[in-house]
């Protein structure tokens, strides 16, 4: 059985379509993590003079 599954995840587009989705996943918690840094909620230095 381990080997069946071993064989299937080695098929070149079953490997392609999970390194995929897994690199999307990052990509996409970085992006939701970018929204709770506060980068544009800081007001410019020079608006205060």
């Amino acid at each position: 059985m381990k080997a069946k599954w071993l064989a299937f995840w080695h098929q070149p587009v079953v490997a392609f379509i999970g390194w995929t989705t897994f690199y999307f996943c990052i990509l996409m918690a970085l992006v939701y993590l970018y929204g709770y840094s506060g980068l544009n909620n800081s007001t410019f230095i020079y608006n205060e003079f």
